[in-house]
């Protein structure tokens, strides 16, 4: 069974967007290992002018999608439950980790917001998670939705040209990618650090592993913060399995 992402928006002419260029595209329109799905919420509002908000309950500016629109366009998805997801400036921040959790579904159900948002009812009642893919505002929930699909797609057996690469990416283990480069030697007086062409894989590996560590020291210190307070409990943790084997005589 192929991975499904199923979006409601009121703009589906915003997609596939990038999701249907190079491997992430081929994968579904050529090979069917996904395929995308997109839902006019507009359809769904029972106003002959095809309104879909109100205004904010207590006042204020703008306006908010309808509970019972929202609602009747997710009803009309068919197919086994998976995980509804919202994208939403005050979500939870998108993380690798949930990431994988959600490749592993047969799909994600993906509501896009519009002007002041989405009725909380419908959101809480319906059991979706609210999703951030950064801390700034967009105009709407489109581009962060095809963020959060490309980023499961691409982990699908198959999508990939070189799957063993997904090893190395950036928070695969709580570190960043280390820089990469390439061909010509020389760009603008620059060149490529020469442990890159000693043919030592020893020291390259050595090279990039010091790169990773210092690059999320310096841009993630969050990150790095959580890389070394994992490093320093794995040693106490197997310390304590060795005592506990000892006490039961092993």
């Amino acid at each position: 069974m192929s991975f499904t992402a199923t979006v409601l928006t009121m703009f589906p002419e915003a997609f596939p967007g990038p999701l249907g260029v190079s491997l992430i595209g081929s994968a579904w329109r050529e090979r069917g290992l996904w395929s995308l799905e997109t839902l006019d919420i507009r359809a769904f509002s029972d106003d002959r002018r095809g309104f879909l908000d109100d205004t904010p309950a207590g006042g204020g500016p703008g306006a908010v999608l309808k509970a019972d629109v929202v609602a009747r366009a997710l009803d009309s998805v068919s197919g086994p439950r998976r995980p509804l997801l919202y994208m939403s400036a005050r979500g939870r921040p998108l993380t690798q980790a949930r990431v994988k959790e959600w490749a592993q579904a047969d799909g994600i159900t993906v509501l896009c917001g519009r002007f002041e948002g989405v009725d909380q009812r419908v959101l809480d009642a319906r059991g979706f998670e609210e999703v951030s893919v950064g801390d700034a505002v967009l105009a709407g929930g489109e581009a962060a939705a095809m963020v959060v699909i490309e980023a499961c797609v691409r982990l699908l057996p198959g999508v990939l040209g070189q799957a063993e690469s997904l090893s190395s990416e950036s928070f695969e283990d709580g570190l960043l990618e280390h820089p990469q480069y390439t061909r010509p030697r020389t760009f603008e007086g620059l060149e490529i650090p020469e442990v890159l062409l000693s043919g030592d894989h020893k020291k390259v590996a050595q090279w990039r592993e010091e790169q990773r560590e210092l690059t999320t020291r310096e841009r993630r210190p969050d990150l790095w913060a959580a890389h070394l307070a994992k490093t320093h409990a794995e040693p106490d943790s197997a310390k304590s399995q060795v005592k506990s084997g000892k006490a039961r005589g092993e």
